[in-house]
């Protein structure tokens, strides 16, 4: 993998923390937010594969062999007996 060096501007606090945590898991600060957004891009990629599927099922409905004619009333769906 290619990597490319940026800059991140954090709040003091979090970066003290952050490599307490790094260091803690003998890591490096770089590896933690590699991996973090590695994960971030994995589950915005499941969110867009999921949508593009349930929107594709949208378009074309399962065929519940009615042939798109009620043969029941709402009231007789909602008897109550």
């Amino acid at each position: 993998m290619d990597a490319q060096n940026v800059t991140v501007s954090l709040p003091r606090d979090v970066l003290l923390r952050v490599k307490v945590i790094a260091a803690q898991r003998r890591t490096s600060v770089s590896s933690l937010l590699t991996d973090a957004l590695e994960q971030l891009v994995a589950r915005e990629d499941a969110y867009v594969r999921g949508r593009r599927h349930h929107l594709a099922a949208l378009e074309a409905p399962a065929d519940l062999g009615t042939n798109g004619v009620i043969h029941v009333t709402r009231d007789e769906l909602h008897a109550r007996g």
